[in-house]
């Protein structure tokens, strides 16, 4: 078996946590070996950056500082979890990675995108996902989900709803940039129909 990476990306409130286990569960009950992982965090080093970014003030870090924190985080993550496991032939399935840094300090808080692919070249060098997944969903409803979960970490959710707006056309367009990898996935429709909308991607990609 050949280690796949997959990565799911979407706005607050999308989704992706749920889906992502659900999506290792379905790999799991067809004999594929699976590892879910997250981002910020996914490796011993990352989670204690992860505590860092996702409590506080909107206002607590500067773009780039939160930037470098993040990509501190993944360098480690990928070389502690996702490489090893893609190594022995699990599918690796992560809640956000790198497009994720292209909206959120991209597009939320206007770090041009040529700056994110110098520091994203020298951390990954040409490390991407076999395959993206978007959750797609309205803002409102998204935050609306977020808000209703009760969290503790909150910090993204609490910038403004025009910041949030402009993630949701950041993903939009990284899936435009990247079609062969990017598939974009209704997320207002129930947990059943997503789920089935992501297998039925993910099992056409790689043949499952």
């Amino acid at each position: 078996m050949i280690g796949r990476f997959i990565t799911l990306e979407g706005g607050e409130g999308a989704g992706k946590s749920t889906q992502a286990r659900r999506l290792a569960g379905t790999l799991q009950t067809h004999r594929i070996p699976c590892l879910v992982t997250r981002e910020p965090g996914g490796s011993p080093g990352a989670e204690e950056i992860r505590k860092l970014l996702v409590h506080g003030e909107p206002g607590r870090w500067d773009a780039m500082t939160e930037l470098l924190l993040l990509f501190a985080a993944r360098a480690d993550h990928v070389v502690r979890t996702i490489r090893p496991a893609l190594t022995a032939g699990r599918f690796v399935v992560c809640d956000r990675f790198t497009d994720s840094s292209y909206a959120y300090q991209g597009a939320g808080r206007d770090i041009p995108r040529e700056t994110i692919r110098r520091i994203e070249s020298v951390v990954l060098e040409d490390f991407k996902p076999d395959m993206t997944l978007i959750l797609d969903l309205p803002v409102e409803i998204g935050l609306g989900r977020a808000h209703a979960r009760g969290a503790a970490e909150t910090r993204f959710e609490n910038f403004d709803v025009a910041f949030h707006e402009r993630l949701r056309q950041a993903f939009l367009d990284i899936a435009k940039r990247s079609p062969d990898r990017c598939t974009v996935i209704d997320a207002t429709k129930g947990e059943d129909d997503v789920a089935q909308a992501i297998w039925d991607a993910v099992s056409r990609r790689f043949g499952l």
